[in-house]
């Protein structure tokens, strides 16, 4: 993207990490880590208006995976589940993450799906979190995990694409080169 994509402004002039995390937030997660490596100078005061807890990635050339780990680590004890949650999946709001969340118990291991696809957001009880920790690899997150688990899906394509952006906008005036969020 030429850019970390949680400083990407979407539409409405608002970076992409804060409208992931207002989805989070309005979805009734509590509480919401942000995991930030790439520019946290820049993605940190971003956050400072919102009950949120920024998590710094050292390691985050790693791949998400090393994101994915930092964030179950930090957690504290009480949530029965996690949710895993992009912010280059503009269209996943918070009707999509309380329709995955309504599966959330310790043992739960769900996710979105869109019309039959796998996506985002996906949730893993707290019971998966050791083993989701000890075999996350680079940019596999907790896909090596999920492949050997029953994992829950939960239809969303009534409510959003969960299309995940991974090419920049176009410049203004030009014509969109994917199909815009």
């Amino acid at each position: 993207m030429g850019m970390p994509k949680a400083l990407i402004m979407g539409r409405d002039g608002v970076p992409w990490v804060v409208s992931a995390a207002r989805v989070l937030l309005q979805a009734g997660c509590d509480p919401v880590h942000v995991m930030v490596g790439a520019s946290r100078e820049e993605v940190i005061p971003l956050l400072a208006d919102l009950p949120v807890r920024p998590v710094c990635v050292n390691d985050w050339q790693e791949g998400v995976s090393a994101s994915l780990r930092a964030g179950l680590i930090s957690l504290p004890e009480g949530p029965d589940a996690a949710v895993i949650h992009l912010v280059d999946l503009p269209d996943v709001t918070e009707p999509v993450v309380r329709r995955v969340m309504k599966v959330a118990t310790p043992a739960s291991v769900a996710r979105a799906v869109f019309d039959g696809q796998r996506g985002h957001p996906v949730l893993l009880g707290r019971q998966h979190w050791s083993a989701v920790i000890a075999q996350a690899q680079g940019d596999a997150g907790a896909n090596l995990y999920l492949a050997t688990q029953d994992v829950r899906p939960v239809e969303c394509g009534d409510i959003a694409t969960g299309r995940d952006v991974d090419h920049p906008p176009p410049a203004p005036g030009k014509s969109p080169a994917f199909p815009d969020e």
